[in-house]
Parts: structure tokens; sequence; C-alpha cells
């Protein structure tokens, strides 16, 4: 773990190895057991999971004091498919308490959930950031927010009722409006702290790209994100822009609104970001894919990881991840081999 090491690369500076983070590795209990010889989720066996792994770098929001949106108004549960290997994260759906796409463009996030004090919500953002720096000195660990502008749509509505509001654009963007106002409220919390790296989660695309006319994200989102990173880049933070699915097609214009790294799933093809973004932008991914772990075979996926190796050569700033997470399923073994080769390959290189 190498905390100096993640600084640098998410600055392009020159590093040793490329830093590393992966995601869902507490799900691995069994894994977790045989391998630390401790039970999961102690900071015992966390602390040597992440010695381990070589964890450089933590993946770490926060949606902020006002963040159980259930207990302060409307908000859709959708459920949740089991992931954990109990699966103890199960839930069901609920009914979605808006039934008309009026509801929706008269939704106001700021009035039905309200906002923290302003200070409170620093003081709390800058305790977790000193939490975090007391209890892993070794490793970067990031501030942001997640429920950014369509994925706070998500959250409120609910997919169905969300499609049914878009297909009115102007009247969609003025509620995309409101979860812009909201978000905007946390990241002048942020940049107002001392953490030195943003994540700025949105899952605004699905697996084939965008769900909406590629103009509206480049018109009405887009622009909006530029106005939520301006606080922070006048606090010199570093902002990272991640979002799950394919959005690859809009990533030129991401970086242009400011953001400095992109982190992403394997659906966009690895080769082709680095290509594109290697030598400006800090990446935060491989061209590993989860279900090769899963499913394949070792030659898969180190062939996989060998391309991966191939192409961090060309980037001023590399966080290695297998960016569709580790699901639980992920056979023992595969898990062994799949950092055991990370391992030794930095070994030769340092």
């Amino acid at each position: 773990m190498n905390r100096q090491l993640a600084i640098d690369t998410v600055n392009l500076l020159p590093t040793v190895r490329p830093a590393h983070t992966e995601y869902s590795l507490g799900y691995h209990s069994d894994y977790i057991r045989a391998l630390t010889g401790q039970e999961p989720g102690t900071p015992e066996a966390s602390e040597a999971l992440d010695q381990h792994w070589c964890i450089d770098f933590c993946w770490s929001v926060n949606d902020g004091l006002h963040s159980q949106w259930a207990s302060r108004g409307r908000t859709t549960e959708m459920g949740h498919a089991t992931y954990a290997a109990d699966g103890s994260d199960q839930t069901a759906p609920a009914v979605c308490p808006f039934t008309e796409p009026e509801e929706v463009w008269a939704f106001d996030p700021v009035a039905e959930y309200g906002l923290p004090d302003m200070e409170e919500q620093v003081a709390d953002y800058q305790k977790q950031v000193d939490t975090h720096r007391e209890t892993r000195p070794d490793q970067l660990v990031t501030g942001g927010y997640y429920r950014s502008i369509v994925s706070g749509a998500i959250a409120a509505f609910g997919w169905d009722m969300l499609l049914v509001a878009a297909s009115e654009p102007d009247k969609f963007e003025t509620v995309l409006d409101g979860f812009f106002n909201f978000t905007k409220f946390h990241m002048d919390a942020w940049a107002s702290t001392d953490v030195e790296v943003i994540i700025q989660h949105d899952d605004f695309v699905w697996s084939e790209g965008p769900f909406m006319h590629p103009e509206f994200y480049r018109n009405v989102i887009i622009p909006r994100y530029a106005a939520l990173w301006k606080p922070l880049k006048e606090a010199g933070k570093k902002v990272l822009f991640c979002s799950d699915a394919r959005f690859d097609m809009f990533m030129g214009d991401v970086a242009e609104a400011g953001a400095d790294g992109f982190i992403f799933e394997p659906v966009n093809d690895f080769g082709w970001v680095v290509e594109n973004f290697g030598q400006t932008h800090c990446l935060v991914g491989s061209a590993v894919d989860c279900r090769d772990m899963t499913f394949g075979s070792w030659d898969q996926v180190k062939a996989t990881m060998d391309r991966t190796m191939e192409l961090a050569a060309r980037c001023k700033g590399l966080v290695w991840a297998c960016g569709n997470h580790l699901p639980a399923n992920i056979p023992q073994p595969m898990m062994t081999r799949y950092i055991d080769y990370l391992r030794n390959a930095w070994l030769a290189e340092t």
C-alpha cells in the first residue's frame, strides 16, 4: 500500500508501478478467512487483505447528512438482486410513489429532502477525511458524491417513471436542474475540505450507451458537471468522473468539462481509452473483465492482464482495477492467481 504513489498517479507524475484498487473484495468472505486467518470485516482482516492486494487507492463517496432520502420524502426502492455470497443484500422492490409524469416534472429534491447546514456538512466531510487519514495512513481515500444528477433522479423516481418523464426533454431538464442544485451544495462542501481527490459518480448511461438523445447529454447534463466541478477545481482538487456502463462517446465532452480522470468498466475498450486519454487523464480501470474471471479460463484472464500491462506503459496515470468489480462468485483459485500474477509483475518492475 502506498498513499503517495496513488496521489502521484492521479497527478500524472512518474511512479514505479501503477496504483491499485479493486471493488467488492470485502464480499469474498471465505477467501479472506483463508488468506488472512481473520474474520472478514474486522480491522485486522481488512488491513491484511489490503496489504496483500497492494490497495493504494480507496474508492469512497458520501452523500451527506441528508442522505437517507426515504426518511425525508418520496423516493423509489427498486430492490436489489443478490450480490453477496449469502444473499443477505437482496431486497424486494417497493411501490413507486410517483404515478404520473406530472408528479415527476413538479419534483424538487431540495424542497423534498432539504439540505443540511453548510458548516455542519463541511465539518462532517472533514471529519471523514481526517478519520480515513488516521485509520488508513498508507492509502488515498477519496471524497465524492454518488447520487449526482442522473443517479439522483434514478434513486428518486425509479427507471420507469424517469424514462416516461424524460420523454419531454424541456420539462425533464428542469427536474435534473433540481438534482444539480442538490449535488452542487455537496460539491461546495467538499471544496471547503482538504481532501485531495473527489469522485463524481453518475450512472448516466446504459451498457450500450446513452438512453436519451446524445445532444441532451452534451447540452444539458455535461455542462452542469462543469458547474459542479468549478468550486472543486478552484480549491485545487482533482476530479475523477465515474459511471457504470459505456460512456466512451462522452469522454471527450466530460474531459472538456474539467474531469481529471475516468473510472470506467471494461465495456469501454481499454485500448481506445488509453489511446485517447492515457497521456492527459488519470485512468482507473483495465482490460480485465470479471466475467472472464468468474466463468472463463486463467488463459483468458492472463491475456487481458498482459494487455493491460502493455498499455500501462502508455499511461501517465493508471490506477489498475477490474472495472466491473470482483463479485463473490469468482472462484478462490482465480482470485489467488490474479493477485499473485499482478504482484509478481510489479515486483519484477521494481
